[in-house]
């Protein structure tokens, strides 16, 4: 049976006046139960904050727009680190982390979470443990057990547990604050893609940055590798393939482009448009390409491996640029002229390609 690879939007799971939190479903993207992976997306008001909690799944979280802090408690640790957020900034998020995000901006702040679910309940999909409020482990445990655990009396108990009306996000009381970010507490945690050098950079094509344990050492822990992606105007993305058997997750931020992927015997199996907010996974092993529609596009993507290794079918590095004349005029069963005129082409441009005058 053939899976959809149909790119797809997400779906708000919940929400208030703080903000809302949305995911996409493995039953309407099915790849994402076939990946093992997981995707979704923290939408926080100002002075919205989402409650601390902790997740069954390792992920990257990719800010995408607005500024704020996050909250993080690393497993054993005595202290949370409070780390600034702003657009373009990564961080990993391993097993046992707990997290709190804030908004203190003026406009929205928006927070991408793509992960690994093979040791999640439900593939495909995050499940959150929340520390606090409605819905929270708190609520799960009888009076007695809590009143034990934390001594505190139990009308103590009534007072502390049944404050807090929200469910995952709230928004702060005027005259409430948070502790301050620190840069210091974010260095090794948080990894800004935009102002980064850049690992690939075509002068009218696109541009790459590729997060890896060198620059974000948690991504090791988090066992996923990611890279942030621009092509311009018209651009071409390669025809290529992850040749160490993962999958590549790709959450379009900006713009819109037209995707090809080809599969198994030949066929392609998908031909389609996406647009900013879309989410689509390319299987194992499958080739890829995309060009970008008038505005440029730009994407953010994981690949289930730390270290992800691509093979191009077309430019510089193309793998046909290694296979001899000869291997390439029999398997292709063309003359010695057309062969020379296809190793011709695409002999300085890499992975990007702008397009043609």
């Amino acid at each position: 049976m053939e899976i959809d690879l149909s790119p797809k939007q997400s779906q708000k799971v919940y929400g208030g006046d703080g903000g809302s939190y949305y995911t996409w479903s493995s039953s309407d993207l099915p790849m994402l139960a076939e990946a093992k992976v997981g995707g979704a997306k923290l939408l926080l008001q100002p002075h919205g904050l989402a409650l601390p909690s902790y997740s069954d799944s390792a992920k990257v979280a990719y800010v995408l727009h607005g500024k704020g802090r996050a909250g993080i408690v690393m497993p054993e640790a005595t202290k949370e680190k409070v780390v600034p957020l702003r657009k373009g900034d990564a961080l990993a998020l391993p097993f046992g982390v707990v997290t709190w995000w804030f908004n203190d901006g003026d406009g929205e702040l928006v927070v991408l979470f793509l992960g690994d679910t093979s040791k999640a309940h439900r593939s495909g999909e995050f499940t959150n443990f929340l520390l606090t409020g409605v819905g929270s482990l708190f609520h799960g445990f009888s009076t007695e057990f809590v009143s034990r655990a934390w001594d505190l009396k139990e009308e103590e108990v009534e007072k502390l547990v049944k404050a807090q009306k929200g469910q995952g996000i709230v928004k702060l009381r005027e005259g409430q604050s948070l502790p301050a970010a620190s840069e210091e507490d974010a260095k090794g945690m948080v990894f800004n893609c935009e102002s980064a050098p850049l690992d690939v950079d075509v002068k009218g094509g696109g541009r790459v940055v590729v997060l890896t344990d060198k620059n974000l050492p948690l991504v090791g822990e988090v066992g996923l590798g990611a890279d942030l992606v621009r092509i311009d105007s018209a651009s071409m993305c390669s025809p290529g393939f992850s040749s160490d058997s993962a999958f590549q997750v790709t959450y379009v931020i900006r713009g819109s482009g037209r995707v090809q992927v080809v599969g198994i015997d030949g066929r392609r199996v998908l031909e389609t448009r996406v647009k900013a907010g879309c989410l689509f996974i390319v299987p194992r092993f499958f080739v890829v390409s995309k060009i970008a529609d008038g505005d440029g596009m730009e994407w953010f993507s994981i690949i289930t491996t730390p270290q992800p290794v691509f093979s191009h079918l077309a430019g510089r590095t193309s793998v046909w640029k290694a296979l001899s004349p000869q291997v390439l005029e029999a398997s292709f069963d063309v003359s010695p002229e057309m062969e020379k005129l296809f190793r011709s082409k695409r002999t300085s441009d890499a992975i990007f390609f702008a397009p043609p005058n």
